[in-house]
């Protein structure tokens, strides 16, 4: 089966919320991908994040095996570096097979209360 979906996914509007209050991991604040591949080959994503006043840094692999979903949260890549926590980023996520993005925040910067959001990446290529 083709997949669905589209190979480059934007998202402009990243930051990662800081401090967190809670118990790690359920209440640590996050932005995260949920990434989709409901096609018959793994896809090897390439994530590069983009900053205001320095060079992208990137990519990040990240593998979504054939026919599943996998939840990136982006406070977890490190590898070139970690992502700066509370500070605006955007970033584009590359496929070289047809996924679906979709981005989620969770705050809890504020004690006893969590906030949840997401939207749709922007399909760049579609």
């Amino acid at each position: 089966m083709a997949g669905l979906g589209g190979r480059v996914w934007v998202v402009p509007g990243g930051r990662i919320p800081f401090p967190s209050n809670g118990e790690e991991p359920e209440f640590t604040s996050f932005d995260q991908l949920s990434v989709l591949n409901t096609g018959d080959e793994p896809a090897e994503l390439e994530i590069t994040v983009y900053y205001e006043d320095r060079e992208p840094v990137g990519p990040y692999p990240v593998r979504v095996d054939a026919r599943r979903i996998r939840h990136v949260r982006l406070n977890d890549l490190v590898d070139p570096e970690a992502i700066v926590l509370s500070r605006r980023f955007g970033c584009v996520v590359r496929s070289p097979v047809p996924v679906v993005v979709q981005f989620l925040r969770q705050d809890s910067r504020l004690p006893g209360t969590v906030g949840l959001t997401g939207t749709m990446a922007f399909p760049a290529d579609c």
